[in-house]
Parts: structure tokens; sequence; C-alpha cells
């Protein structure tokens, strides 16, 4: 028997006027949003905490948030104001303080000035502290299950827990699954990675060391600086990437990739490692993202008797923590009003309904090593601008979708699936959503001055 059909009554849950699926980056923030500009608010998360990538998987750092000659921050708002608040409590070092080339930026010199190291711990409890504060109804271990649809309209949605299926009934719903789920079972057009082949971008198990000797990790740095950034049959050979030549030849180190993702995060001794590479996952299928955690996680024993072997300054490293979840790069993406494309960035362009402004470079990863991968910076201007319209699905009304997922196309989506990029489309998707609801109108007719204005006075830059 292939499949059967079960009758069942699915019980109210709650009503609201917006409900969030997924508390991510881009979701907490939408939900946040909402709830301060007077909708009430639920957010949906699987898990039993909110910050998805950067919680769950342990990504990090956060990316630029500055324009691109590193002389201003740009992408502020909410972003900005969970950055304060983490500095605040200790779990947070501000980007202003962190340089292109520098440990934080795991000595990368190109699209990673000012990123920002943070403790995920503590990230966790500031969002909490932020969804509360709103008065966010938080439904944690919580998935959603099918969108409620009536006349190509939401209406709400079907979630599990451990209440069994239940309803939330909702005036607009916004999709921050990461994955496009929500909108993907409403009929909403979407695309899998590049759109031809649906090849997507490989997949990392991020993982957290403890007690280096940081003094002497930065000395061998130093000691090499002519020998990073290289290319080397058209594949970036960074930091540490004479070290894997040693280890392949003596047979210790598999997998393939040419540099080492060392960042350093908020305490000295501590450091955030991104160098395990899965190609082939499907972010959308349970039993490939299984695998893929499987092999992530012997990828990560690997790594880590590597980085113990022959790394300066790791050789007393401890292993701190891996990610509780596999780090995804991209998925599904929507197609919506507008196209979000990498000639956007690469122009610098500035659309008039634009929610955000971020100079993040395309950044593309092969799927196999290094070849194949895309890593582009802006040519025109110092930042772009993101429309509103790629956060408005086509063929369904009362959806917005945000984060990762946007219409975009891979490479589009390649410099915006970046964390603090996140953030702002999820404050502007939280802000249309409740603006909706008040004005009683469509949330794709809402008005974009009006939004845009209000964004702004909540510490968004616009221009």
């Amino acid at each position: 028997m292939e499949k059967f059909t079960k009758p069942m009554d699915i019980s109210l849950k709650c009503e609201c006027d917006v409900v969030v699926v997924g508390g991510g980056p881009a979701g907490f923030c939408a939900a946040a949003a909402a709830a301060r500009n007077g909708a009430r608010t639920v957010l949906v998360e699987q898990n039993g905490y909110c910050g998805g990538m950067a919680t769950g998987a342990l990504v990090g750092p956060f990316m630029t948030s500055y324009n691109k000659s590193g002389t201003r921050m740009i992408v502020r708002g909410m972003f900005e104001e969970v950055i304060n608040r983490l500095v605040e409590q200790g779990g947070a070092i501000h980007p202003k303080y962190c340089r292109a080339g520098g440990p934080e930026a795991g000595y990368h010199f190109r699209g990673h000035d000012h990123c920002a190291p943070f403790d995920p711990e503590i990230l966790k409890r500031v969002i909490d502290e932020m969804l509360t504060e709103a008065g966010v109804k938080i439904l944690y271990h919580t998935s959603f299950v099918e969108p409620v649809t009536e006349q190509n309209c939401m209406k709400g949605i079907i979630v599990s827990s451990k209440n069994g299926m239940e309803s939330i009934w909702a005036k607009v719903v916004v999709d921050a699954s990461g994955d496009a789920d929500v909108a993907y079972r409403a009929g909403v057009p979407c695309m899998i990675g590049d759109g031809k082949k649906g090849t997507m971008q490989p997949a990392t198990m991020f993982f957290r060391i403890g007690n280096v000797d940081s003094d002497r990790l930065n000395a061998e740095i130093e000691a090499n600086k002519d020998r990073i950034d290289l290319y080397i049959d058209g594949v970036r050979h960074g930091a540490f990437h004479w070290k894997i030549q040693e280890a392949k030849k003596n047979g210790d180190f598999s997998i393939d990739r040419w540099v080492v993702g060392l960042y350093r995060g908020v305490k000295k001794d501590e450091w955030s490692v991104n160098i395990s590479r899965i190609g082939n996952v499907n972010g959308t299928d349970s039993e490939s993202l299984s695998q893929a955690e499987v092999i992530g996680r012997q990828q990560v024993e690997e790594i880590f008797r590597f980085l113990k072997k022959y790394i300066p300054g790791c050789e007393d490293a401890v292993l701190l923590a891996s990610g509780s979840t596999i780090g995804i790069r991209e998925t599904r993406h929507i197609k919506g009003e507008a196209v979000f494309c990498a000639e956007d960035v690469l122009e610098g362009r500035i659309p008039d309904d634009v929610i955000l402004l971020t100079s993040s470079s395309i950044d593309v990863h092969g799927t196999v090593g290094g070849a194949g991968t895309k890593y582009l910076t802006i040519e025109n201007g110092e930042w772009y601008g993101v429309p509103f319209r790629c956060l408005v699905p086509l063929n369904i009304e009362q959806l917005l979708v945000a984060g990762r997922s946007i219409s975009a196309t891979s490479e589009g989506a390649g410099a915006v699936r970046v964390m603090p990029p996140c953030m702002e489309m999820g404050h502007a998707a939280g802000v249309a959503a409740a603006m909706a609801v008040k004005e009683q109108c469509l949330v794709r007719n809402v008005n974009i001055k009006k939004l845009q204005a209000q964004l702004v006075e909540e510490g968004s830059f616009l221009g």
C-alpha cells in the first residue's frame, strides 16, 4: 500500500493576526516586528529555541553589515539591536572591531570586513527576551504541516506537536522556514537550487573548539601572509592550505577543501570551524538531511584530528560542540513579483521598493571542493538593495516569504542568504504583515512609502 487516507478532526489552537513559520534569523525578527507594530503574533518553531542556523547549526560569525569600503554600518534595524543586546550581555564582538584579514574573519580579505562573532547560547536567550517583550506567542516543539487556503488566499496553517494536529488561523502568514515550505505547499511556483539541474550549494557541519593557543595560531598566519588567498587551477587556496597539502600527502585529510576556515569567537581561545563539506544534499528531503548529518559528524572527527596534529596552537584544543543540525546554504527559491539576481548585486541596484541595503558578496560554493565556487563583490557603488517584491510570492494572497528562500536566482540568493540581510528581510516582512492587518488590505498592496518610513523609524538604513 503506497498511501492511505485517514479522516481526522483538527482542533483550533488559536487565532491571530500574523503567524510566522520558522524562528531562524528572518523568522524571529518577523515575529518581533509584527508584534511591536500591534499585530497579535504567533511564532511556530520546530526546535526548543530560536536562531535557526545561528544557534542550531552553529553557523557563524555574522557576515558583514557594513558598506563595501567598510566605513559605515548599513544593515541595521533589528540586526543592530540583536548585536547591541549581545554585546551588552558579553555575547558578541561588535562588527566595528572586526576587520578583514583578521582572526574573526577567518583570515579572509574579500567580503569579510566587519564580521561579528557571537555566542550561540546567549543568542538563544536574547531572542527569547525580544519575543517575550514584544508579546509574541511562542510555540516551540511545533512543526508546520500544511497551509490552509481558500480561493488562493492564506487563512492559516496546520501544525503538529505533542498535542497532535492543530490549526492556527491568521490574517497574514510569514514563511520563514528557510525552505519555502509554506509557499511550496500552498502552490507557489518554486525553483530548486540553480534551477537547471537542481544543484544546491553543499552543506557544512559546523563545530566549535576551545583551549586554542590563539597567539601561536596567529603567528603561523603572520609568517605565511604571502601564501593566503592564492588561486591554483581556479580553486582558492586560503588559510593553512599548506597544512592541508601536508596532511593529504600523509593520508590524514580526505575532505576536498583547500582552506582551513577558522573564525575566532567571543572568547580568545574559542574558534568556530567551517571546513566540513557535503555535496549533493537536498535540504528539503529528510533522508538526505539524515545522511548528511551522519557524514558531517564523521567529517568533524577527521577535521578535529587534523587541527590538533597540524595547526599550531590547536594541539591541546577541545571539541566544545558540533551543530545539532547540518548547515544548509540553499534549497528552494520562490517565484515572486520580482527576482533578485547577480546583476542587482554587481551593479549596485537600488529598487524603488527597497527594504534593506547590504554589500554582501555573491558566495556560491561549488558542489565539490572549491571547483565551481563563485565569489563576486559589488562593482558599482557601496551597497545594493533588496526589493519588497522578492518577498511577495506569485499565485497566493496574504503570504510573505523572508530569508534565504526569497524570489532570487541561485547567484542572487548566494549574496543575501547570510544572516544580517535575512534578519532585515524578516523585519520588513513583520512590519508589512502588521500594516496589512491594520489597514485591512492585501499584504502585497501595502503602501511601500509607509513601510519604508516605518522601517527607518525602527532603525533601518535605506540610504
